[in-house]
């Protein structure tokens, strides 16, 4: 998500700018579009009833936090099928 936003190089040189996502458009890339893309969508790619209850728990919020740090954010749970199956 942090490469889709911000479009950087490992040296900081902007690479494809006009291909930059906002964090919004980024986190619907791997929520709501990956779940179409695999023909899931309604099962996948949403926090709704009847979906499946594969999600995870982030350390912030990475659509209002700076765009530099959604690198930095780390994943505190992961949950699949509604069981938890990773924890910090």
């Amino acid at each position: 998500m942090h490469d889709l936003v911000n479009r950087r190089t490992f040296s900081s040189w902007l690479f494809g700018a006009r291909e930059q996502l906002t964090p919004e458009q980024a986190l619907r890339c791997y929520t709501v579009n990956s779940a179409f893309a695999s023909f899931d969508e309604h099962r996948k790619g949403r926090i709704s009833v009847g979906y499946l209850a594969d999600l995870t728990v982030l350390s912030d919020d990475p659509v209002t936090v700076d765009p530099q740090v959604i690198k930095d954010i780390r994943v505190l749970r992961t949950v699949v099928n509604g069981e938890t199956v990773h924890a910090v």
